[in-house]
């Protein structure tokens, strides 16, 4: 990904080059010399540093008052330099268990993993290394070595590279040039600065009712300095929690910037999280102060509440009371608590902030066990928004805003990193999307809004393909014949531009005419006519929907991170994706594989100033997650292409290991079934230690707008397929338990084809099943980014899958040459 150049020659540009960059590069620090970080990183100095570029001056922003510590990742081969680029058949059905095997295999997976402990040592076991890795014609090299012990604990009084204290420091991953050497910031640094270059704009929009109100950002940041006076007034303690859970909203954004500001920890709970959950992470973090949107999230703090000795208030942010209580307050109560306060006690705080301190804390979801508290840092926050704004090229308010709808979880760190201080960095304005955003009232959210920058997760880009594809169905054959040839010509344009990394070329007339008879339009129905950035993260993408958008010239870019690595570490951009590659890393990252195997796939590491300060209160899971030379440890298996492109292979907790030791990685295989098949919505695949592989299957079925259940009725979509196949279902419980043979052909006719194209016996599908019900958020197969949780899914259908591996006799037919057990 993305490194840094180790030169510590200063650079000089011309005042042409300055103009003509972005909104960063009057920020962007010149390639010090390392006596100039020194100078610039003494603990207490304020300073105005100059540096003259040709006939200009660039004023550097002034250190906090901390001590910034330079800290250069080890030596080692494999890295890419980073900068700031402004610029077959069915045998027995009963039970529902399609027996598909063409031959016996030796090979398998096992049944349900229970907590996955020590799989980075189980992988590198079962993983075939190389001793001499493969050099790749980029500059970037696979790293094929044990992996270092965990960090040690570093001596008194001096900062190492963790903690899991809430109230410590951490050094920081400086770098001696480029974004890496950037002056450390607080969070209100960040904020004042954004107040000073873009005060009267737009900053935060919502609808009351048919109105719409907005803050700019001067009105923003004072909001927020009256509510950190109210906690304060309140009794919020220094690096105690401020619990927020609700769905997004001006609120959300005040309460957590208040928070930081004030000395405590902001911390998103989950709108999902049932109320053992909430009293779990309000615990852990010591929270003093909850707020809540409605009354329903108020009852799951109220039945905790003697269980949480450290809370002091509860705020309501919407809707009237139903009851009055001591220390509960409505928003208009709490604010009002700090209007008349003196700044003086603010100001000695927020002065008093370092960007090595802990300002955030994100829960993971708690799939494999209790969910950690994931510190960031000031500087994780700031430095993440700076570098992530350069490398996708926003721009400035000054020039021309950026406009974004916020109404993914806010307790999830993609979603503050885009909607709260990416956005913040560049003074773009946020709007709020309606609660019920994810239930149908999105795209008219975008239609008003018509956002220049959107970012989605996979499930919410599938189910616009599914309703476009359902609209298109029932269009004129006219219609469906022009939409066709648009389409197949968008792809193969926009494959052209994506295999020549954006370079300028004719752009043939057939695409313009499609432009501007088709995709245009379309566009313009989703509320994506002003948009040039559409993102997906936070899960996997198929291939399918990929191209889909892409045909249609709505190119989506996929990014990659995690909450350790404060959201984004590679991201695509226009001039440098490739489909279902994550792209490079943004400026001043770098990555490495650990521990590669023979085509390169290893697990991803990161270094940079991103990567968290560790997990509050849990000193063994942040050694496990950071290795003795502080690079933080994904998990994930990756591998670069000949162009420094990063692809994401697996998962290592994730990762089948057949009973006859072969490592099989699920999505591809699963990404492979459903583009096979479009009927299908979810598949999930078993086999860890069994002797083969089987699937888990659910169909595309309506979802039901209230609730979010799935429904037993299936989407247009599904029935316009069915009828294609043969079949007059129109419900899931029609196709299930073997009741439609067209439904089942034509599944198994579509795992035949991705078991021709595997690369053993071992990764063939042998049976399947399709389930009662879809995976749903509700259901507790999905996490909040809509992530599989397999372990539950696992448990919840532990009887179909104990099916398939039954010690039954098995007749060989022509049809089934399966040989009997």
């Amino acid at each position: 990904m993305l490194l840094l150049l180790l030169s510590v020659a200063p650079v000089v540009a011309t005042e042409q080059q300055l103009s003509s960059t972005h909104h960063e590069c009057e920020y962007l620090p010149v390639k010090r010399r390392a006596q100039v970080v020194l100078t610039l990183t003494c603990r207490n100095s304020h300073y105005q540093h100059q540096i003259r570029l040709s006939s200009r001056v660039i004023v550097c922003e002034p250190t906090a008052m901390s001590e910034a510590v330079a800290m250069e990742p080890p030596i080692a081969d494999g890295f890419l330099e980073s900068s700031c680029g402004v610029g077959d058949s069915a045998a027995s059905l009963d039970d529902g268990i399609v027996d598909t095997a063409n031959e016996s295999s030796e090979e398998e997976s096992s049944g349900e993993r229970e907590e996955e402990i020590g799989t980075h040592d189980k992988f590198a076991s079962s993983t075939k290394t190389r001793e001499n890795p493969r050099e790749q014609t980029s500059n970037t090299q696979t790293v094929n070595a044990q992996r270092p012990n965990s960090l040690p604990v570093p001596a008194a009084g001096e900062p190492g590279l963790w903690t899991s204290q809430g109230d410590g420091e951490v050094k920081l991953r400086m770098g001696d040039s480029g974004l890496a050497a950037e002056t450390p910031l607080t969070v209100n640094q960040m904020f004042t600065s954004a107040v000073e270059r873009f005060g009267d704009y737009t900053a935060l929009s919502w609808k009351e009712g048919e109105q719409q109100k907005s803050l700019n950002y001067r009105e923003y940041y004072q909001t927020c300095r009256t509510a950190a006076k109210s906690f304060l007034k309140l009794g919020l303690q220094r690096y105690h929690g401020v619990g927020i859970l609700g769905f997004n909203s001006a609120e959300w954004f005040i309460s957590d910037i208040a928070a930081i500001l004030a000395g405590g920890l902001a911390v998103g709970i989950y709108t999902t999280n049932s109320p053992d959950a909430c009293q779990y992470v309000a615990e852990n973090c010591k929270a003093n102060i909850i707020v809540v949107e409605n009354h329903k999230q108020l009852q799951k703090i109220l039945q905790v509440e003697d269980k949480l000795p450290h809370l002091k208030a509860i705020i309501q942010y919407k809707d009237a009371l139903k009851e009055k209580r001591p220390n509960l307050y409505t928003w208009a109560e709490f604010m009002e608590l700090g209007r008349n306060e003196p700044d003086a006690p603010l100001d000695a705080i927020i002065s008093s902030q370092k960007p090595t301190q802990c300002c955030t804390l994100i829960y993971t979801s708690g799939t494999t066990g209790q969910p950690k508290g994931v510190m960031l840092s000031h500087d994780n926050v700031t430095w993440t928004a700076l570098s992530t704004s350069c490398h996708v090229r926003l721009t400035d308010a000054t020039h021309a805003q950026e406009v974004v709808v916020s109404y993914l979880p806010l307790s999830h760190i993609a979603a503050q990193m885009v909607d709260i201080w990416v956005t913040m960095k560049v003074g773009g304005a946020t709007y709020f999307a309606q609660p019920d955003a994810l239930k149908g009232s999105l795209v008219n959210t975008l239609k008003e809004v018509r956002p220049t920058a959107f970012m989605g997760v996979p499930r919410v880009w599938e189910k616009m393909q599914e309703k476009m594809k359902s609209v298109g169905a029932k269009s004129s054959t006219v219609r469906r014949k022009l939409a066709a040839w648009a389409k197949d010509v968008g792809l193969q344009t926009n494959l052209t531009k994506m295999n020549q990394s954006g370079a300028a070329g004719r752009t043939p007339l057939k695409y313009q005419l499609a432009k501007k008879i088709v995709f245009k339009k379309v566009r313009k129905a989703l509320g994506l006519d002003r948009c040039t950035k559409c993102y997906t993260g936070a899960a996997p993408i198929t291939k399918d929907t990929l191209e889909f958008f892409l045909s249609l010239d709505i190119p989506l870019y996929e990014l990659y991170g995690m909450s350790e690595s404060t959201g984004p570490h590679s991201i695509s951009a226009s001039d440098a994706f490739r489909l279902t590659s994550c792209g490079k890393e943004i400026p001043g990252c770098k990555t490495k594989l650990h521990n590669p195997d023979e085509e390169g796939n290893g697990e991803i590491c990161f270094w940079g100033r991103h990567v968290f300060m560790g997990y509050l209160n849990m000193v063994d899971k942040t050694e496990e997650a950071l290795d003795a030379e502080g690079w933080l440890h994904s998990g994930d298996l990756g591998k670069h292409d000949q162009n420094g492109f990063l692809f994401i292979t697996g998962r290592i907790k994730e990762l089948i290991i057949t009973a006859g030791g072969e490592n099989i990685p699920p999505v591809p295989i699963e990404d492979a079934v459903k583009e096979a098949v479009p009927l299908i919505s979810n598949a999930m695949l078993i086999g860890d230690k069994r002797k083969f592989l089987s699937m888990l299957l659910t169909i595309k079925c309506q979802v039901n707008a209230e609730s979010g259940d799935p429904e037993d009725e299936l989407t247009p979509e599904a029935v316009e397929l069915c009828r294609k196949l043969g079949s007059n279902a129109t419900r899931v419980s029609e196709v299930t338990g073997s009741r439609d043979r067209a439904i089942h052909t034509a599944i198994q006719e579509g795992i035949n084809r991705v078991n021709e194209k595997a690369v053993s016996n071992a990764q063939r599908i042998q049976k399947w099943i399709i389930l009662d019900r879809d995976f749903s958020l509700t259901g507790g197969e999905l996490g909040p980014t809509m992530k599989l949780k397999r372990p539950v899914v696992m448990k919840m259908y532990k009887e179909q899958i104990e099916n398939f591996y039954k010690e039954l006799a098995t007749p060989t037919t022509p049809d089934n040459p399966l040989p009997s057990k």
